[in-house]
């Protein structure tokens, strides 16, 4: 009786890429940028400058506030400090008056020689001159050349190492086929037309 079912197998199939290992030499780079200052002339200059001062002269023609009041105040203290020696030359003089001698006479010629001042002073206004001043003149001048500026990146030289590949690939999936090789099958046996009765007996 011949088979009736034909089974075949078909095997997988790999596919293997190897890429070795390698070390490659990286060469050196530079780049260089230029950059530019600028530069310029400035020129700065100052005139002559005079200063001239006439406070003290204006003052002694005619004085400011201030200046009339301190003025007063220190005739006001010498003022006083006449009144207390006039005092005091009155007190020791009645102390020495015997009986009989006119003090009070004395008192009015000293008085008198006292207050007589002779208008006989001669005085020049103003009696300050001017304060000059000046300031010298001045001429800066400041020039500056333009400048470059170079800035080098330089990149140095060196060895990549590249590590190696081991690459799988599948081109065929592994697969199994059946196959059905006999003939057609009757229910019952005996409706084939090829059928042939089976002897048992012995």
């Amino acid at each position: 009786m011949k088979p009736l079912i034909e089974i075949t197998t078909v095997p997988i199939q790999i596919e293997m890429k190897t890429t070795h290992a390698r070390l490659e030499y990286a060469r050196g780079t530079a780049e260089m940028e230029v950059s530019r200052d600028e530069g310029g002339l400035s020129i700065k200059s100052s005139p002559l400058r005079i200063n001239i001062d006439t406070y003290e002269a204006r003052n002694s023609v005619t004085p400011t506030l201030a200046r009339q009041m301190e003025k007063q105040a220190q005739e006001g203290m010498q003022t006083a400090y006449s009144a207390t020696a006039t005092f005091s030359q009155q007190g020791q003089l009645m102390m020495k008056t015997k009986l009989g001698e006119e003090v009070i006479t004395k008192f009015a010629e000293q008085a008198m020689m006292k207050n007589y001042k002779p208008n006989l002073a001669l005085d020049f206004i103003p009696k300050g001159g001017a304060d000059i001043d000046f300031d010298l003149a001045e001429l800066n001048i400041k020039y500056e050349m333009d400048k470059l500026n170079f800035d080098w990146k330089i990149n140095q030289n060196g060895f990549e190492f590249i590590p190696g590949d081991i690459e799988f690939t599948v081109t065929q999936r592994p697969e199994v086929h059946v196959k059905y090789i006999g003939g057609p099958i009757y229910v019952p046996p005996s409706s084939d037309p090829n059928y042939e009765p089976v002897d048992v007996k012995a």
